[in-house]
């Protein structure tokens, strides 16, 4: 206990110093599940509902049967889960997802190989439309991450491999995207940065376990650290930098050197982050894998 009162009190500090809010007490998180199926690996806007909003959630699930897919309504005072029902070929590690802009109910889900699942979700089950491979695959590359933005009436694609470590920074890729008549997603000329993010440092960080874009081009991306399947764990939120999509469809990607930590969650394993549109509040999902799942909003999308 005077050890992790320790660890909290170092973060509370170092969050002064950045000049944002202590964050990561239990009583700020919610719980959406409490055993490693459940646990939150990528967050897609859904839309509002009174006095909340609604969003996808996938899980990291491997085997046949397993819950890929829930909708969570998180509101002020309370969250509620329910499960959707997955329809058709069945994903391996899912790992992020994302809505498509202009159609709505459509959802591009990713697995952690480079394998994009499109969706089209009415009601409580998830139809796969299509699917196909990320391209430009590296050697080694384990997907997390995927966003898309939509600028001058095209749209862009962005993900990552997560990196590890000191000897392995995040590779983040962006590419135009477009839609066959037959529903497959189609990728044009991929380009890529690396990035290493300043915390955590430790030597399992994940650079890139997430990313999200604000309404005005801001990349904000997650990293975690994971020690095993009971922790310790450890998170932050960066603003990393921008992209930008022409009308011409050329994605210009410019990253900080000395990309902004937003905010650090120290015992707390974050995968997933989503800017809610027309808003400055990012909700952060966790995947603390044997101690579950939690969701929280912080306000890191007004830039």
């Amino acid at each position: 206990m005077l050890r992790r009162m320790a660890r909290l009190g170092a973060a509370t500090a170092l969050l002064t110093m950045l000049g944002t809010a202590p964050a990561g007490a239990a009583d700020e998180w919610r719980r959406t599940g409490g055993d490693a199926r459940s646990g939150v690996s990528g967050i897609a806007y859904e839309g509002r509902t009174g006095d909340g909003v609604r969003v996808l959630v996938v899980h990291d699930n491997k085997r046949g049967g397993q819950a890929r897919l829930s909708r969570i309504t998180h509101r002020d005072g309370s969250d509620s889960v329910s499960p959707i029902t997955w329809d058709g070929a069945e994903p391996v590690d899912l790992e992020a997802v994302e809505a498509v802009p202009g159609l709505p109910g459509e959802y591009l889900a990713l697995a952690a190989r480079g394998i994009v699942y499109r969706l089209k979700v009415t009601d409580s089950t998830a139809t796969v439309v299509d699917y196909t491979p990320l391209p430009a695959i590296g050697e080694g590359d384990d997907f997390e991450s995927f966003a898309l933005v939509s600028q001058n009436g095209r749209i862009a694609a962005l993900w990552a491999d997560r990196g590890a470590g000191a000897d392995r920074p995040a590779t983040l890729y962006a590419a135009p995207l477009a839609f066959a008549s037959w529903g497959q997603p189609q990728f044009g000329g991929v380009t890529h940065r690396a990035y290493r993010t300043a915390y955590p440092s430790d030597s399992v960080a994940r650079h890139i376990s997430d990313i999200s874009v604000t309404d005005s081009g801001r990349i904000i991306a997650s990293s975690a650290a994971d020690a095993g399947d009971d922790g310790p764990f450890d998170s932050a939120v960066s603003d990393m930098g921008r992209v930008t999509v022409s009308a011409a469809g050329r994605v210009r990607v410019t990253l900080d050197a000395s990309p902004a930590v937003l905010g650090t969650f120290p015992e707390y394993k974050i995968e997933g982050v989503e800017c809610l549109p027309g808003s400055t509040e990012a909700l952060l999902g966790t995947d603390d894998e044997n101690r579950g799942g939690y969701v929280r909003a912080m306000p890191y999308c007004g830039r």
